[in-house]
């Protein structure tokens, strides 16, 4: 071979595309499943997933400074494409300002309820403001993120403190799933709730991790 021909490259056959560079997503745990989910129904598999401790869910002051020290990770692990897999999740704003600080973007919304019901649907429905929303993983860790945390288990009397002003639990759910649904109906009663099912599949999350190819 001469040195011209060691120049050259054969041309890619028509059709192939360059793979995408590697997306490293720093999620919510209990947005786990899902994520992975639509990854693999959309083939996409350039996203490396990294979750953060699922029960920041009931300590929204450790998501920014966690988010912000997992993209310092991110980076000093060669990742130049990062997504932030929250909303704001309780942070007051606080998460936004670690994103524009660092250059990145993050699921659109306030919560996950939301952006799994579809930010738009979500802010429609006026008398979801004294409703106690489940999605899958809550129906699954029911007891581990809400009985325990709350201290129910051993003092049951704050149901009424805690629970007091809500009417009804809304399972939304992203899998119809009989054995979930029963979990959630469980939730309820032992809440002293009225039941709501609402199946929204993944709602925005889709668009949001196609988004972000």
């Amino acid at each position: 071979m001469n040195h011209f021909e060691s120049k050259v490259r054969p041309a890619k056959p028509e059709g192939e595309r360059t793979p995408p560079e590697k997306l490293r997503v720093i999620a919510c745990g209990a947005i786990a499943r899902e994520v992975l989910a639509i990854r693999d129904a959309n083939g996409l598999d350039h996203i490396d997933l990294q979750c953060l401790p699922a029960i920041w869910h009931a300590h929204p002051e450790k998501i920014a400074p966690g988010v912000e020290q997992a993209i310092g990770e991110a980076r000093a692990e060669g990742f130049s494409r990062i997504f932030v897999g929250y909303a704001d999740c309780g942070t007051g704003g606080l998460l936004d300002k670690v994103c524009e600080r660092e250059g990145v973007e993050r699921i659109a919304g306030p919560h996950c309820y939301s952006f799994f019901a579809g930010n738009e649907a979500f802010a429609a429905k006026d008398d979801d403001v004294t409703s106690f929303f489940l999605t899958d993983f809550l129906a699954r860790q029911f007891r581990s993120f809400v009985i325990e945390p709350l201290g129910l288990d051993r003092h049951p009397q704050l149901k009424e403190m805690y629970f007091g002003n809500y009417r009804k639990v809304v399972y939304l759910s992203q899998i119809e799933d009989e054995a979930l649904q029963q979990k959630a109906k469980e939730a309820a009663d032992y809440l002293g709730l009225a039941y709501e099912y609402r199946f929204t599949g993944y709602g925005d999350l889709t668009g949001e991790l196609l988004r972000a190819r």
